[in-house]
């Protein structure tokens, strides 16, 4: 499974900015999926996660503001963030899976990255 991320792009503090995360490939029928951010000199966090079903989890730094959704008849997973901060600058990096539960970061398919950079 071959995943591309992309939205990114530069925004004012409290602004939007929808990100897309497309699965392509053989078999490309994708189930949990992860959003992961990661800021200059900071290590990887998990940002979101959905189940095929629409469940969902959010690290406590984004609830409220970022909603992470699915088409499953487009394999793609979506992940708006609004009022945005400087401190959600980072690379942000979808992940697929096409198990059902994912147990912490060992997702089998991960996209390229798409930079988020909100300034004052």
């Amino acid at each position: 499974v071959q995943l591309q991320a992309s939205g990114g792009g530069f925004v004012q503090s409290g602004g939007s900015l929808r990100l897309t995360c497309t699965a392509s490939g053989n078999n490309a029928k994708i189930n949990a999926v992860g959003w992961y951010r990661q800021a200059p000199g900071k290590a990887r966090e998990l940002v979101a996660r959905i189940t095929r079903g629409g469940s969902t989890d959010y690290t406590d730094s984004v609830k409220g503001r970022f909603t992470v959704s699915r088409d499953n008849t487009k394999n793609t997973v979506y992940l708006q963030m609004n009022t945005l901060k400087p401190a959600d600058t980072a690379v942000y990096y979808c992940a697929a899976d096409r198990r059902f539960i994912v147990i912490d970061d060992s997702y089998e398919s991960w996209g390229q990255g798409t930079l988020v950079t909100v300034f004052q």
